[in-house]
């Protein structure tokens, strides 16, 4: 998750700029906007295998005794029929857990159950220090809270506060979006804890990903805002064993956070949340980057679009990220999320640094309407089929 720092908007300014947005073709979409596939159907299917364990966790000692801490909880499907050489890992984002994949919360298949149908071996995890995980507060610190009002306006319903100008766009989420509604006291019961220390947290994340692909060895990453980072460290760390990244909306954009402050201007830089670019750990950069000011940000004189961030990116010639060269790169963004203002800025910094990969917007494909929290919508499983097709076109 990202912090986003909000005050009141002129409901009157915002409306005119979201006619404006919606009237004009969404930044760096050079897919040709086409219908919506119909929803895939969900047949049964025969598992062969599943269960669950733990990966990477140290020993260490505490007021209580010895602990472990660092370990993460996977659990995972194998179908009797499986069609794909390579494992989809899920990996979900912050204030969440595994359970984000498993089902939507009013009851409807979730992209774990889709990707096993269509012959994946699918493995679901709970970060390091959260959920199943566990959490030790003497190893990982304070924590951040879920906060009803705050997932209602960043996910569910933000199309009530329009606290961006995309917000009034958002008609997927299953109910009403706020507390009170069934489903999404179901969405807000699934919300957890989890580190303040992001710094730690991707290292944490870092270490469970490369134990846990050297133990299953290759497979797709398929991660969600705050486990965004995760792909590309894991890939930098793994180019051999990640086969492919499916990024929903990563964690971003490049450098700093971005606040929303309202219109006529809506947005503002906070703070340097991403030090080495699009990740919190350093990268390999060809020419090396020994530290984070080696990469000499600058910032975009015009944004790409109405509606869109100015982007933080290398000064020229930037910096190449060697290792994720090698990895097939798919990023997605929906129409009404607080990430369709600046997600384009992590495309952007990609192909600067001479990663070749795949940018899409959803309203390019013909899905509309959907926010951050995309696989438990309405058309989740439509969007589950278009990540389907393009592993299938693009990983080997």
């Amino acid at each position: 998750m990202h912090t986003i720092v909000c005050r009141s908007l002129s409901k009157l300014r915002g409306f005119a700029l979201f006619v404006l947005i919606a009237a004009l073709p969404a930044a760096h979409a050079a897919q040709p906007a086409k219908k919506a596939p119909p929803p895939p159907k969900m047949g049964p299917v025969t598992i062969a295998q599943q269960g669950y364990f733990f990966v990477a966790g140290k020993y260490g000692s505490s007021k209580d005794g010895q602990v472990m801490s660092g370990q993460m909880f996977v659990q995972f499907q194998v179908p009797q029929q499986r069609k794909h050489r390579y494992p989809v890992v899920m990996w979900h984002g912050g204030g969440q857990t595994g359970t984000n994949f498993l089902a939507t919360p009013d009851g409807r298949p979730g992209w774990a159950d889709y990707f096993l149908r269509a012959g994946y071996a699918v493995y679901v995890v709970d970060q390091p220090g959260r959920a199943r995980s566990g959490y030790f507060t003497e190893a990982y610190g304070p924590t951040r809270k879920p906060n009803a009002n705050a997932m209602s306006e960043r996910f569910t319903a933000p199309e009530l506060s329009k606290l961006y100008p995309q917000a009034g766009m958002h008609t997927q989420w299953p109910g009403k979006g706020v507390a009170g509604d069934p489903v999404f006291d179901q969405f807000f019961a699934s919300q957890v804890e989890d580190m303040s220390n992001l710094v730690a947290l991707e290292d944490l994340n870092r270490s469970a990903g490369i134990a846990l692909l050297d133990k299953i060895g290759p497979a797709i990453l398929l991660t969600h805002s705050q486990s965004g980072p995760f792909g590309g460290e894991i890939a930098d760390s793994r180019p051999q064993l990640v086969k492919g990244v499916v990024a929903i909306e990563p964690n971003g954009p490049p450098f700093y956070e971005t606040s929303v402050i309202g219109a006529p201007d809506w947005f503002k830089d906070a703070n340097l949340g991403r030090a080495w670019g699009i990740t919190r750990l350093p990268l390999a950069y060809d020419p090396p980057a020994s530290e984070p000011k080696d990469l000499q940000m600058v910032r975009q004189p015009q944004a790409d679009g109405p509606g869109l961030v100015r982007c933080w990116v290398q000064d020229s010639p930037a910096h190449q990220l060697v290792n994720l060269k090698r990895v097939p790169i798919l990023i997605v963004v929906s129409e009404a999320s607080y990430h369709a203002p600046y997600d384009h800025c992590t495309s952007k910094y990609l192909a600067d640094a001479g990663v070749k990969h795949t940018f899409q917007r959803l309203p390019a494909a013909g899905i509309h309407g959907n926010g951050h929290m995309m696989m438990l919508e309405k058309n989740n499983l439509q969007i589950a089929a278009l990540l389907k097709t393009w592993v299938e076109k693009n990983i080997r």
